[in-house]
């Protein structure tokens, strides 16, 4: 193996370990979601945060600090210490997990560029990505901050939107970097059409990804929690003079658009391997022919299965719909990566 070759599988080797741990970060995001323990923690800080409360007059200190929070005083007033930390638990092992993420990345960096290992178009993209990961700390902050104030339970759903929608791109970038690494130009296809099939796909899914996260945020399963009705409306009759607002406010409004964008990928991703299996593909566009449909079936499965579940919900409680909810975002994360990766693989025509 050459020398430039192993730099290269060294870079990819450090990337994919970020991309690994970022899929996790994200997984631990729906957890902490999920248990409504992200308000627990009501600081931000970045050096000493790293410690949990070390003894019982810290914890003591810090479920203070909670209970002056709406969340605690509308929502979780009869929380006792051991309840508290069970919520403060998830919250820092995001954060912490989210320090850990930037380490791995600052001494790979360091260690792979005095090894002289990255080529230098690499370098300002790889800066790049630095600054993103610390802006995605920030949004992460300014989410929590909006739940921290007036009579606010659960923080901001569009804020929610915003934090995922952002950790999906650091995911996207990262992984556009490592195929970078991993396919030359003879793995791809020249095709202008299924170039523009994948780009819609993806803006759709995209769409669809953000109002997965509004559903989250408003705890709108609950507000639907029936199949294939919508409350038993297949147009819910509630929909009717709508304001923009709506869009990112009415939990029946985000649960139609949810299901009707599901429907469509559903449709269109079947449609578009179906098309591309007529095609004469080169080996890396066919392993994958077929791999879109199957992931957004069962991303569809977990879809109804969560709403359904929803109706058993518990608080406090981790059960049927707390598992499929987050099977359900990680799936919707896979099939992301997989039609970005096709994405790559199938490039325009060049004249």
């Amino acid at each position: 193996m050459t020398t430039a070759g192993r730099s290269d599988r060294l870079v990819m080797r450090w990337l994919q370990i970020g991309i690994v741990m970022t899929i996790f970060q994200i997984a631990l995001g729906g957890i902490t979601r999920l248990t409504g323990s992200g308000l627990s923690i009501t600081e931000w800080e970045v050096i000493t945060g790293v410690l949990p409360p070390l003894n019982h007059e810290e914890w003591v200190a810090a479920f203070e600090a909670y209970r002056k929070t709406p969340q605690y005083q509308l929502l979780n007033y009869d929380f006792q210490l051991p309840d508290f930390q069970f919520i403060f638990f998830w919250e820092w092992f995001h954060r912490l997990w989210a320090r850990l993420i930037g380490l791995v990345f600052a001494v790979g960096f360091i260690w792979l560029l005095l090894g002289k290992h990255f080529k230098k178009s690499m370098v300002t993209p790889l800066l790049i990505l630095f600054v993103l990961g610390g802006l995605q700390g920030a949004i992460g902050w300014i989410m929590v901050q909006s739940g921290l104030t007036g009579d606010a339970v659960y923080v901001k759903p569009t804020r929610l939107a915003l934090h995922f929608v952002f950790a999906l791109g650091l995911l996207c970038y990262t992984w556009w970097f490592t195929l970078q690494l991993q396919y030359d130009n003879a793995a791809k296809m020249n095709h202008r059409g299924f170039h523009r099939w994948v780009l819609i796909l993806l803006g759709v899914m995209l769409i669809q990804l953000a109002f997965g996260a509004l559903m989250a945020g408003h705890k709108a399963a609950t507000a639907a929690s029936t199949w294939p009705t919508i409350n038993g409306e297949w147009f819910p009759f509630s929909l009717q003079n709508l304001q923009l607002k709506d869009f990112v406010e009415n939990p029946i409004l985000i649960h139609f658009v949810h299901r009707s964008l599901a429907y469509f990928l559903l449709i269109a991703i079947v449609a578009f391997s179906f098309r591309l299996g007529q095609t004469n593909l080169p080996p890396a566009v066919r392993q994958m022919r077929w791999l879109p449909v199957g992931v957004v079936l069962i991303q569809v499965l977990l879809g109804i299965s969560s709403l359904l579940t929803s109706k058993g919900i518990v608080p406090g409680k981790w059960g049927g719909f707390e598992w499929t909810a987050q099977l359900h975002q990680l799936t919707g994360m896979v099939l992301l990566l997989v039609m970005v990766k096709l994405l790559y693989l199938i490039r325009p025509v060049r004249s």
